[in-house]
């Protein structure tokens, strides 16, 4: 029921969002030469994906977690983008893809290793990697990988339909500010 909800609300999504896609990706064009970002991240069964996002720092910014990256590195826009999460919207596409729910664990960087394995250790990685999810509406982000890997499995444990529209509400209604970055 909740890979249709994706499908369904990803659909949605990526059709009514068109105007304000093309909006962002002609302001982005502007801010940095370059809107869409593009990353290989772990996906479902630590497959490889590449997720899709508008870009919010400069070009040339070191491809690392986000709480590892200098605030310098954001754009005026980027602020912009990552304050309302506007960011996000172009994952829509990962969800319709299948790579990607809507809610899930937030798709991790090979590189970060200890993250890896506390997610590998608890399976994690049986579920699709989501855009929202128990640790972004509780601002636990990338720099406490135990502590994310616990949460995310709590989620995955007691994810119903419920629990997964609570999510997606909460986010819609700016609950969490996604990853810190220093």
């Amino acid at each position: 029921m909740i890979r249709f909800l994706d499908l369904v609300f990803s659909f949605i999504g990526l059709l009514l969002g068109f105007p304000i896609f093309l909006t962002l990706f002609i302001i982005g064009l502007f801010d940095t030469g370059s809107p869409i970002f593009k990353q290989k991240r772990v996906g479902r069964y630590k497959k490889p994906f590449t997720l899709v996002k508008f870009r919010t720092m400069n070009v040339d910014t070191a491809s690392v977690a986000s709480h590892l990256a200098s605030s310098s590195s954001i754009t005026k826009f980027g602020h912009f983008l990552r304050k309302t999460k506007l960011d996000e919207l172009p994952q829509l596409w990962n969800v319709l893809k299948g790579e990607m729910s809507l809610v899930g664990p937030r798709p991790g960087l090979f590189n970060q290793e200890e993250l890896t394995q506390e997610r590998g250790e608890r399976g994690v990685y049986s579920v699709r990697p989501g855009i929202t999810g128990l640790a972004q509406i509780n601002e636990i982000d990338m720099s406490t990988p135990k502590l994310l890997a616990e949460t995310d499995r709590k989620m995955i444990d007691e994810l119903n339909l419920s629990s997964y529209f609570k999510y997606i509400f909460l986010t819609l209604a700016g609950k969490g500010s996604g990853d810190r970055v220093k």
